[in-house]
C-alpha cells in the first residue's frame, strides 16, 4: 500500500503538521491502495501563508512567463500521461484504458486550450477609442482555493489550476479525499516543471475540515469549487463573512431531448452517454424525453445498449465501464434504483444489486427506467450511476416544459433534423450548455451551468478571467505605455 501522507506547500512535499490517516480504497476490489492524511487546520494555515507570500511576485510578473510556465507543465504532463491513468484508474474506478485515454487526456486537452486562449486576455487595454487615458487592467483575484471532486479527477484539476496560473494567482489545492492520488502526481508534475515556491499547494482533507478552513479563511481571496450542490450552498455560507469571491460548478439532471425525426443512432449516443464513466459525470444525460411516435423502439433501443454495457474491473483492458467510487456511492445509487421502482416507474433494464459475477467491488448493473414521470424521485434527483429515466412526450412545448422543469441547469440535449426546431430549443432550455444532434462544443467552450448548477464559466477565455479581478483606471500616462 502506497504512503502518500505528505503535502507539497511552499516547493516541498512536507510532513503534516495536525494530520489524521485515511485510506484510499480501490473501489474495484475494496481493499486499500494507499493511505493519506487529512490535514488539520495548522496544515492549512501554512499552505494558505506560502500562497500569500508568493502572490505579489508572481501576480505582477510578466504575463509571457506564466505562459512559458504553463507550456513546460504541459511538456512535462504529457511525458507522465501513463503514470497519471494508472493513478486515476486505480483511485476512482475508471477503467485503465479510459482513464489513460480519456481521463488524464482532459488535462492534456485543457492545458491546450488554454495555452492557445491566453492571446486573448488582455491585461491592460484602453477602455474606447473617446477614452484615451483610460485604461482597464484584468489583475489577479489572489489567492485561491480550489476543491476539486472525484468523477473527473484531472478535468477539473486542470480547469481550475491553470487558468489560475495564467491568471497569476497563487493558490492552495484540496482534491477529493476519495482520490487524491491523480493530484499529488500533478504536484509533482509541476514542481519537475518550475512552478515557483508557495505558488501552487496540495493539501488533502476532507470538506468537513480542510474545505471549510480554506472557504472561510481571512487570507483566501477566491473558492473555485465542483462538486455537489449541498456542498456548494455550505461553501457560499462560510465563504460570505469574508466577502471572498465564490465559482460553483455543481450537480446537473441534463435532459436529453429525443424528437421524432431524430437520427437513428440518437437513442443509442445518449444512452451510452449516460453510462459511460459509470454515469458519474455532471453534466450526463440522464433523462431520456422521447416524442410518443417514437417511444416504444427508443426503449428496446436502450434496453439493448443496456445489455450490451460490460461491466468490469478497472484494472482489465477493454470497452467497459468499472465500479463507482465508494461504497457509499454504490449504497446510494442502490437505494436510488429501489425507489424508482417503488415510485412506479417501470423497469425494462438492470435493477438493484450487481452485475452477475461481480461479488466484490462496487459495481453497479446498466439500469432503464421507463414510463418516467418528472414528478419521480429519479427524475429530480441527481444519481450519478449508470441510470437511465425514459419519459414520453407529445408536443415541442411539452418536452421543453419537462426539460426545464428541474432545480438544475447544467447541459441539455437536443436530437432533430430539424434546424428551426434545434435553435428553438437552444435558446428555450434554461442550462449554462446545449449539445445538439451528438455534436461536442468546441474548443475553449465555457463550462458551467445556471440555477442549482453553479455560478461562473471553466475553460478557455472564460476560465482565465474568472481568476481576474477588473479594475477601471483614468488619467494613464501614454508616454509610458
Amino acid at each position: 500500500m502506497q504512503d502518500k501522507r505528505s503535502f507539497y506547500i511552499n516547493g516541498a512535499w512536507v510532513a503534516p503538521l495536525d494530520g489524521t490517516d485515511f485510506e484510499v480504497i480501490d473501489p474495484s476490489t475494496e481493499e486499500p491502495c494507499a493511505v493519506i492524511s487529512l490535514g488539520g487546520q495548522a496544515d492549512t494555515d501554512a499552505a494558505v501563508a506560502a500562497a500569500k507570500a508568493a502572490l505579489h511576485d508572481f501576480m505582477y510578473a510578466d504575463p509571457a512567463e506564466r505562459l512559458a510556465l504553463v507550456k513546460r507543465i504541459l511538456e512535462v504532463y504529457n511525458a507522465r500521461a501513463e503514470e497519471m491513468g494508472a493513478a486515476i484508474s486505480m483511485e476512482m474506478g475508471a477503467p485503465i484504458d479510459m482513464a489513460k485515454a480519456s481521463q488524464a487526456g482532459t488535462g492534456t486537452w485543457h492545458i491546450q486550450n488554454f495555452i492557445r486562449a491566453f492571446d486573448e486576455v488582455e491585461f491592460i487595454a484602453p477602455l474606447s477609442e473617446k477614452s484615451p487615458n483610460d485604461r482597464i487592467i484584468k489583475e489577479a483575484v489572489g489567492v485561491c482555493a480550489l476543491i476539486t471532486p472525484w468523477n473527473w479527477p484531472m478535468n477539473q484539476v486542470t480547469l481550475k489550476v491553470i487558468p489560475a496560473l495564467l491568471a497569476g494567482c497563487t493558490m492552495v489545492l484540496k482534491p477529493s479525499e476519495i482520490a487524491p492520488l491523480s493530484s499529488m502526481v500533478f504536484a509533482d508534475i509541476l514542481h519537475e516543471a518550475g512552478v515557483p515556491a508557495g505558488v501552487f499547494n496540495m493539501v488533502n482533507g476532507d470538506g468537513v475540515g480542510v474545505g471549510t478552513q480554506l472557504s472561510g479563511h481571512e487570507d483566501v481571496d477566491m473558492v473555485s469549487f465542483t462538486g455537489s450542490t449541498r456542498a456548494g450552498t455550505a461553501i457560499s455560507k462560510n465563504a460570505a463573512s469574508t466577502l471572498k469571491k465564490v465559482h460553483l460548478e455543481l450537480g446537473g439532471k441534463g435532459a436529453n431531448i429525443i424528437y421524432a425525426d431524430a437520427d437513428e443512432k440518437a437513442v443509442v449516443r445518449g444512452a451510452r452517454h449516460c453510462f459511460n464513466n459509470t454515469g458519474q459525470s455532471c453534466n450526463a444525460p440522464t433523462r431520456m424525453l422521447v416524442e410518443r411516435s417514437i417511444y416504444d423502439k427508443a426503449v428496446e433501443t436502450a434496453v439493448a445498449t443496456a445489455e450490451k454495457t460490460k461491466v468490469g474491473s478497472a484494472h482489465e483492458a477493454g470497452n467497459h465501464i468499472g465500479p463507482v467510487v465508494s461504497q457509499a456511492q454504490f449504497d446510494k445509487i442502490q437505494g436510488l434504483i429501489q425507489v424508482g421502482i417503488d415510485e412506479g416507474a417501470k423497469l425494462v433494464a438492470g435493477g438493484v444489486g450487481r452485475p452477475d459475477g461481480l461479488n466484490r467491488g462496487y459495481y453497479v448493473r446498466p439500469t432503464v427506467f421507463a414510463d418516467v414521470n418528472n414528478d419521480m424521485t429519479i427524475a429530480r434527483e441527481e444519481i450519478f450511476g449508470p441510470v437511465l429515466s425514459i419519459i414520453p412526450f407529445d408536443t415541442e412545448e411539452e418536452a421543453l416544459r419537462i426539460a426545464n422543469d428541474t432545480p438544475y441547469g447544467l447541459t441539455n440535449y437536443v436530437q432533430s433534423q430539424d434546424g428551426a426546431k434545434l435553435n428553438r430549443a437552444a435558446r428555450m432550455l434554461r442550462s449554462g450548455m446545449v449539445e445538439m444532434n451528438g455534436t461536442s462544443r468546441g474548443r475553449g467552450s465555457p463550462f458551467g451551468g445556471m440555477k442549482a448548477s453553479g455560478q461562473g464559466r471553466e475553460g478557455g477565455v472564460w476560465g482565465i478571467e474568472d481568476f481576474l479581478e477588473v479594475k477601471a483606471v483614468s488619467g494613464w500616462s501614454n508616454d509610458h505605455d
